[in-house]
């Protein structure tokens, strides 16, 4: 049993802090996988949101090994995804939570947003009412370095925003950070616009489960912790959302603290 170092609130967040990445993903995972368990009991069913990233990947790995889950019972939804490019694409977040969640588990259903419309108004019509046909039970969720969650970048978070599933476009830092981590060679490959939950959408879900592990988190998670809540840092918003809990390692805490 793995234990947080450090529990505190800001605002209505909890915050739970970790000796390693490693060891912040399997708390993460038993967490996660003791809640959902309790969503089956309760009513035979959960939905959930992904994101993706490298920051999900040992969490993900762990909550599927842990087991005990009847995952045919569980439907998934993802938070995002790329304009324009296909399912196949190396970077398309519809391969990643196929490859890494659904060929693994094999859900209920896997509800994705098609990147590749041709129709691209109509398919977040289309996204937003299979969201809204039931509640979302669990959202895991990452943090971008410019503080976005989702595709939900400063220059187009908001948050009384009227729409569940909206077109962006990508701020630079967001599209560097998407080639920093390997998702493309430059950043002339990496797409101007992408489909995204918006922050009301993602606020609504019963539980939110944020990790913002690594030192390349730090500047984002001082913001978060210690500066003020608005849509210059998006994900501050999780500030005045008690079903919320952001999990953090000690480089991410450690180096919003110097």
């Amino acid at each position: 049993m793995v234990a947080a170092t450090k529990l505190f609130r800001v605002d209505d967040l909890s915050v739970q802090v970790y000796s390693s990445q490693v060891e912040m993903a399997q708390d993460v995972a038993e967490i996660t996988q003791r809640y959902l368990q309790a969503i089956l009991n309760e009513k035979g069913n959960a939905t959930i949101l992904l994101a993706t990233g490298n920051s999900q990947l040992q969490f993900l790995d762990i909550l599927i090994a842990l087991g005990g889950l009847d995952w045919s019972q569980i439907t998934c939804f993802h938070l995002d995804e790329y304009l324009g490019i296909s399912a196949e694409h190396s970077a398309s977040f519809r391969r990643y939570l196929h490859e890494k969640v659904e060929v693994r588990v094999k859900p209920k259903e896997f509800h994705y947003i098609q990147g590749d419309t041709l129709q691209p108004l109509a398919e977040c019509d289309r996204y937003t009412k299979l969201l809204q046909a039931q509640p979302i039970d669990l959202c895991c969720l990452g943090v971008g370095e410019n503080g976005h969650i989702a595709f939900n970048d400063p220059s187009v978070a908001d948050f009384h925003d009227p729409y569940s599933v909206k077109l962006v476009k990508l701020d630079d830092i967001n599209r560097q950070q998407q080639v920093n981590t390997g998702y493309f060679p430059d950043i002339n490959s990496v797409p101007q616009y992408a489909f995204t939950l918006t922050i009301p959408m993602i606020c609504s879900t019963k539980k939110i489960i944020c990790l913002a592990p690594d030192k390349r988190k730090a500047k984002v998670v001082k913001q978060v912790l210690q500066g003020e809540v608005n849509t210059d840092c998006p994900v501050s918003i999780l500030r005045k959302q008690p079903q919320a809990t952001l999990f953090l390692d000690s480089d991410s805490y450690d180096g919003c603290m110097n």
